[in-house]
């Protein structure tokens, strides 16, 4: 899937991965390729998309049509 992290002011890092595992209100969630569009609040801990990991305080995941988009704050 593709991914865009974005914080208010620049794209924090864009590329693929085929997993990603965010942190949320109810637990950590792991998003495969293809999963089916969501909206969640993201809560404080690590974003982890392959290898690339990324702390944050807070943000919004969004998924449709295999690109998950990230606004967060670092």
């Amino acid at each position: 899937m593709q991914i865009s992290i974005l914080e208010p002011k620049k794209a924090v890092w864009e590329g693929r991965a085929k997993e990603v595992r965010l942190p949320t209100q109810d637990g950590e969630i792991c998003v495969l390729d293809f999963h089916q569009p969501f909206l969640v609040r993201l809560t404080k801990g690590i974003v982890r998309a392959d290898k690339q990991r990324l702390a944050i305080k807070d943000g919004l995941a969004f998924l449709q049509s295999n690109n998950l988009i990230l606004f967060v704050e670092i």
